[in-house]
């Protein structure tokens, strides 16, 4: 799939595919898949267990590698026919964010030090980065919360923390996945529009993947994957 687009790309995918085992056991996860994704661009991802969504993530998340197909992302080749070309983990801290189910903060730091801490892995000053991390807190309405450590938070207000956190670095992406299924509906809704404001107002692409059909208008584009095969998806 491609987005008509004249912004800058966050990512572009072409001919994903994912093989798992071989002969009788072989499991083709992804066949063929192109994804294109604009800066300043939200788009949910959808399909049952099975479909292809988590592969496509890892894939794109530079986690795990395809079996063949290339990825361009901040305008620079990442995989070329199915091989990482570049230095993964540094390229990962600085040009994309994730998000997952969980928070996942770090139980023994708080708001602010879980934020903060993604940049001084960047080699951020503690005083920039804590200055960076409480704006990114005020911008995602939890500054007040700066202070409290996860086990104070409620679970969308660690998700907003969690967002800080993917935010720290300006990155061109941000993933995440299945966010708001530990959510009740309000603050689900609430969280996948904060990633709305981030795409449009912050210029990084976001991809959600979610079972939850009830906030599929606060997307741009809405996609579906099954059999490992990626279409556009009816509201």
């Amino acid at each position: 799939m491609t987005v008509q687009a004249t912004d800058h790309l966050a990512v572009e995918a072409v001919g994903l595919t994912k093989v798992y085992g071989s002969g009788n056991t072989e499991v083709q996860a992804l066949r063929g898949v192109d994804l294109s994704l604009a800066r300043g661009e939200v788009i949910a991802l959808l399909g049952p267990s099975g479909a292809g969504k988590s592969t496509l993530l890892g894939i794109v998340g530079l986690v795990t590698p395809p079996t063949a197909g290339r990825i361009t992302m901040a305008g620079k080749p990442v995989v070329v026919d199915g091989r990482f070309v570049v230095d993964v983990r540094a390229f990962r801290r600085q040009h994309m964010g994730f998000v997952f189910q969980k928070a996942n903060l770090i139980p023994f730091l708080n708001a602010v030090e879980n934020v903060q801490i993604a940049l001084e892995i960047n080699d951020e000053s503690p005083r920039v980065a804590k200055r960076r991390a409480l704006d990114l807190l005020n911008y995602l309405g939890v500054a007040d919360r700066a202070e409290h450590y996860p086990a104070q938070l409620s679970g969308g207000q660690q998700q907003r923390v969690a967002v800080a956190r993917a935010l720290a670095n300006l990155p061109d992406l941000i993933l995440a996945d299945e966010p708001t299924a530990a959510l009740d509906s309000i603050r689900g809704r609430q969280v996948m529009e904060l990633f709305r404001k981030v795409a449009h107002e912050q210029r990084a692409g976001v991809v959600v993947v979610t079972h939850d059909h009830r906030a599929l208008d606060v997307f741009d584009r809405t996609l579906a994957m099954e059999d490992g095969l990626l279409t556009v998806a009816a509201r």
